[in-house]
């Protein structure tokens, strides 16, 4: 009779499975009892949850730190009204600066009546005769033209602060192929002065150009003296973009500083100077805020 073999049992290698399962649920069980005395700070696991979120969710908040307890308030955007009160006085020394550095480097034309310099709170004005810049009936700047647009660019370079030059006619007729009217006329004269400040330094971004033709006359032009004046090419110096626009829209000359004007925006302008107005200035009255 054939004898049979015993089979050899082959040692399980996986026999620490059974342990390792035996401590993973000792493990759990000891979680679970822990969980069930604890409290659980909703507001820190909200917090935790939603940051999780957007971390698998939005890489781009995978940068950001995840808070722990309650969050404060940024406090690195310094008070809104102490920014407004430094813009203030700001604006306000750089407008006043402006106006005594034009005085002081043109006083001979001022003397002659050929420059003037005039403001209020909201904005300062360079006033030019275009006789000193522009042949009769012509947009091209003359030589001179050159060193005194050269010398203001180099005044109003430094600061932030808009510029838009305004031109301005007699009413005379003109009509040439380059000019059929003194609207193209005063236009053109405007814009020939914008870019000789943008090419002497000055922020291309800053400035704009308007013509107003004959249309607002300070003067008589019945007369040679008043039409003279008439002729003029005027720099306004504002205290910020809405200004700007708010005087471009009506022309220095008849604008006013209302209390919308002074409201508008936060970089304010510069209050007319202290000292007397030296001869051939005139300065306007600025009303009170």
């Amino acid at each position: 009779m054939a004898r049979r073999r015993n089979h050899e049992e082959h040692e399980n290698h996986e026999r620490w499975l059974v342990s390792y399962a035996d401590f993973i649920t000792l493990l759990f069980a000891f979680f679970v009892v822990m969980y069930s005395i604890s409290s659980i700070n909703e507001g820190k696991y909200k917090i935790l949850s939603d940051t999780l979120t957007g971390v698998f969710n939005q890489p781009d908040r995978s940068i950001k730190p995840i808070p722990v307890g309650e969050e404060r308030p940024r406090t690195s955007e310094p008070d809104r009204s102490m920014v407004d009160e430094q813009s203030l006085q700001t604006s306000a020394d750089s407008l006043q600066s402006i106006a005594n550095t034009v005085r002081e480097a043109f006083g001979d034309l001022i003397e002659a009546d050929q420059l003037k310099v005039r403001g209020n709170e909201l904005w300062i004005e360079i006033e030019l005769s275009s006789s000193l810049l522009f042949s009769s009936g012509d947009a091209l700047p003359n030589n001179a033209a050159f060193d005194l647009i050269e010398k203001i660019a180099k005044i109003l370079a430094p600061y932030d602060n808009p510029v838009h030059v305004e031109g301005f006619t007699d009413n005379q007729p003109i009509q040439t192929a380059q000019f059929p009217t003194n609207w193209e006329l005063s236009t053109a004269r405007a814009a020939s002065i914008v870019r000789m400040l943008a090419m002497d330094g000055v922020n291309p971004g800053r400035m704009a150009s308007v013509g107003y033709g004959e249309f607002q006359p300070v003067a008589d032009n019945a007369t040679a003296e008043g039409r003279a004046r008439n002729r003029r090419v005027v720099l306004v110096v504002s205290r910020n973009l809405d200004v700007r626009r708010s005087v471009s829209g009506v022309g220095s000359a008849k604008a006013t500083p209302d209390s919308a004007l002074r409201r508008a925006g936060t970089q304010p302008a510069a209050a007319p100077a202290a000292q007397a107005p030296q001869a051939g200035a005139v300065n306007l009255p600025s009303p009170a805020l």
